[in-house]
């Protein structure tokens, strides 16, 4: 399975951007999806996760709560990230991630990835 991203950019603080990932394959209906985030000397870290099916279920890192969505659309194989309000703090590649196992709220991520998309966000 191949993952691309695409999306990111510059933007000011308080603006708002919207992240793609498109999937290969035609099952991407089964699989967990999840956006993580990796800033300059920090680890990477997991933003949000959607559930397979219709994506009933998702969860997110409490730093973007309330500002980011994460949603899909399996006629199109994409994974989508809203980003709203935006913060310095938000900058850093983002990656979409196909998940291992997505279960009681925790997501495990796989080795499948994206190559990631940088966002900066200007102050």
């Amino acid at each position: 399975v191949q993952l691309q991203a695409c999306g990111g950019g510059l933007v000011q603080a308080g603006g708002s951007l919207r992240l793609s990932c498109a999937a290969s394959g035609s099952t991407f209906s089964s699989y967990d999806m999840g956006w993580y985030r990796q800033a300059p000397g920090k680890q990477r870290e997991l933003v949000a996760a959607i559930s397979r099916g219709s994506g009933g279920s998702t969860d997110y890192a409490d730093s973007v709560k309330g500002r980011f969505t994460i949603s899909r659309d399996n006629a199109k194989n994409t994974v989508y990230l809203q980003m709203n309000s935006l913060k310095s703090e938000d900058t850093a590649v983002y990656y979409c991630n196909i998940g291992r196992q997505y279960i009681s709220g925790t997501y495990y991520a796989s080795v499948h990835w994206g190559q990631g998309t940088l966002v900066t966000v200007s102050s």
